[in-house]
């Protein structure tokens, strides 16, 4: 979490815990801040932040208003910053449930369906990763340092 924590700052946005009764969470660009409901499990939470994030790494200022497109961009940058390659499969070679991932991973099974629907490609019985991991990693590098 404090990687995500230190990220969201690198963006000069804040993450709030607070009750939200419509949403898990939201991107707030006039007040630069990403709430999350206080009552999610820290895997959700995980997740939620991730998700924010994405809005703000691409620059939406939707606010209430549900872009497909947006949302879509916002899915798959969570995917792709949460779930690392070769985590992915070692979890997945002990069993494919997505649930079983998820737990593995500390993400939600959503994080893990979009992980398999935008960020990898089966062919045959090979899968290879079409994950931008590595701009996103050196983008957690620079946010930590």
């Amino acid at each position: 979490m404090r990687d995500l924590i230190q990220l969201a700052a690198s963006y000069g946005v804040r993450i709030e815990l607070c009750h939200i009764t419509d949403a898990n969470g939201y991107y707030d660009p006039d007040a630069g801040k990403v709430l999350i409901d206080i009552a999610l499990t820290p895997d959700e939470k995980r997740s939620v932040i991730a998700h924010e994030l994405g809005h703000v790494h691409h620059g939406h200022e939707c606010g209430g208003e549900r872009d497909s497109r947006f949302e879509r961009q916002a899915r798959a940058y969570a995917a792709h910053l949460l779930v690392h390659p070769i985590d992915y499969a070692d979890a997945e070679h002990v069993s494919e449930d997505a649930f079983h991932i998820a737990e593995e991973l500390g993400v939600t099974v959503e994080v893990i369906d979009d992980y398999r629907s935008m960020c990898v490609q089966r062919l045959g019985e090979r899968t290879y990763s079409r994950s931008a991991r590595g701009r996103l990693t050196n983008e957690l590098a620079r946010a930590l340092s």
